[in-house]
């Protein structure tokens, strides 16, 4: 493998990795120096391996240079020094006390610590999602601004100011004690939950799936599911939910970029061993006694990957979504429900409970009210799809609509 190649896959892996274990040795007071420093590790890898070789070992050699620069700063900075060794202010001792650990055990505790601090609830969603995706995986400021639709002077400002945040909020690197694991650690799902399904369907991006972001969603939910403190019912059943979801993506698109619908989709592609590892997850979850919104979700999607299309199938689904809208109702949520309810119940009944939502302002709605009425009603499944088309936002979605309604008219 080339330095052209291997570089840029050590940088993805390795370099949240650093960061964190550089930021809870420094504070995160100190995560920009963090960065920089990691930053300037692999500058000094793309500098040297072209001409030196690709080390045997390349891993330790990026740790022990980041290892090397980092207790550098810490000899220059005496602002630093006094802050980790307060008692040593006055003495003229060496400073070769700062523990740089780079072990498996320590790298994983860090990046764990790292995630509660970046999803603190002082910090916005999307600036929580940009940092994760910046300092825990790896993310370029171009990949973030692509992720976002927007451009990297916009990401830029928003991860200065969360960083601010950080510090005025006086942040640190801990896990939380046991009064307040539970509601921060739900705040941590609920930004890993985002990342995903930005990834899942992406409106912002003409792609419309990111397979990178479920990725890197689901291996930051491995890292909860690595420690006994953070590996309980919601979050084995939020990695469930995900396993399940991606298990499908490479058939949601054909080759040609073109979505395909559900009913559509060729099983073949389907992955059967994340479809297993999500029945896995969903079992560890129900260890617990009680019942999540990722629970049901992910129950949902399980039998999702169910292809066959009988009664049980699709009661099984609405008796799902009956109990999630209980505990946690929305609109899309309540839309989704329908197409059980067609399955269940008719087409016809299904109409009248989606007059009932009144979602005139989102295509998805209009999509699903050109489906109940295919068989019985042209114009208006026409007419559902025109609106479909004005409200989309995505390139592929108005080419898939519009695919739709020239087969209709011909």
């Amino acid at each position: 493998m080339s330095t052209n190649d291997i570089i840029p896959n050590l940088f993805r892996v390795e370099y949240s990795k650093i960061v964190a274990v550089l930021s809870k040795a420094f504070g995160i007071d100190y995560i920009e120096i963090a960065e920089d420093l990691t930053s300037e590790t692999f500058l000094m890898a793309v500098e040297t391996w072209p001409y030196k070789g690709i080390p045997e070992n390349p891993t330790a050699w990026l740790y022990t240079v980041a290892k090397n620069k980092a207790k550098n700063y810490f000899n220059r900075n005496k602002i630093l020094r006094d802050k980790i060794f307060p008692e040593l202010k006055q003495s003229d001792k060496q400073w070769n006390e700062l523990d740089i650990d780079l072990s498996d055990k320590n790298i994983a505790d860090s990046q764990l610590q790292m995630m509660f601090a970046i999803c603190h609830p002082a910090i916005s969603e999307k600036s929580q999602i940009a940092l994760a995706l910046r300092v825990l995986s790896g993310f370029g400021i171009d990949e973030i601004a692509d992720a976002f639709l927007t451009n990297k002077e916009t990401i830029n400002k928003r991860l200065h100011r969360a960083k601010k945040k950080l510090l005025s909020e006086n942040v640190r690197m801990i896990i939380p004690d046991e009064s307040q694991l539970q509601t921060r650690l739900d705040t941590v799902l609920r930004t890993l939950y985002l990342l995903f399904s930005e990834g899942y369907y992406s409106e912002r991006n003409p792609s419309l799936i990111r397979k990178e972001l479920c990725l890197e969603a689901m291996n930051l939910a491995y890292l909860l599911l690595q420690n006994d403190l953070t590996n309980n019912h919601s979050t084995n059943s939020l990695m469930a939910l995900m396993c399940f979801h991606s298990s499908r993506l490479d058939a949601r698109l054909s080759e040609k970029g073109e979505i395909i619908l559900y009913q559509n989709q060729d099983e073949n592609l389907w992955d059967k061993t994340l479809i297993e590892k999500g029945f896995y997850y969903l079992q560890q979850a129900s260890k617990w006694e009680i019942v999540s919104k990722y629970y049901l979700e992910a129950s949902i999607a399980y039998w999702y990957t169910v292809k066959n299309d009988n009664q049980e199938k699709w009661e099984s689904i609405l008796s799902l979504y009956d109990q999630l809208l209980k505990i946690d109702y929305t609109p899309i949520g309540a839309l989704n429900r329908l197409i059980a309810v067609s399955k269940v119940k008719g087409n016809g009944f299904a109409l009248q409970e989606a007059e009932k939502l009144k979602l005139k302002d989102n295509h998805f709605y209009y999509i699903l009210l050109s489906e109940l009425y295919k068989e019985t009603d042209r114009d208006k499944t026409i007419h559902s799809l025109k609106k479909a088309l004005k409200l989309c936002r995505t390139e592929t979605e108005k080419l898939f609509i519009k695919k739709k309604i020239k087969n209709i008219e011909i």
